[in-house]
């Protein structure tokens, strides 16, 4: 299983990159292989502030689905266009690159020191194992 040592991880199996007050968002590889081929992620928060575990989506796959939570406070700012039914409409960059083109949101965090609830690599791996 990839788990990539430069980012934060959820017990919902989100991953969060942190570059000063952006968090980019996505699920990890460990979420995409249990969910199956993704047919559908829906983002309607754009815009808005959302507070920690808020629900910010849903992935659809052949077999269920998921809801979608906020790992760090603050504003979605981005949904990435790649997935948007309206614009790439290519869900499964998701299964295909977790970890780059597959991301899902941007926020621009209230508080991008808050890191509270966040696994490192090593916790998640645990979690996971």
């Amino acid at each position: 299983m990839n788990v990539p040592a430069n980012l934060f991880y959820t017990e919902e199996h989100e991953w969060v990159l942190i570059e000063g007050n952006i968090a980019t968002v996505g699920i990890t590889d460990f979420a995409q292989e249990a969910l199956d081929e993704l047919v559908y992620v829906e983002v309607e928060t754009v815009g808005e502030d959302l507070d920690r575990h808020e629900v910010f989506g849903t992935v659809e796959a052949v077999k269920t689905t998921s809801d979608l939570f906020l790992p760090m406070a603050g504003k979605i700012i981005e949904f990435n266009k790649e997935l948007d039914e309206n614009d790439g409409d290519n869900p499964t960059m998701v299964n295909e690159d977790p970890y780059g083109k597959g991301w899902i949101i941007k926020i621009e965090l209230t508080d991008p020191t808050n890191r509270e609830g966040l696994l490192s690599p090593e916790a998640y791996t645990e979690l996971i194992s």
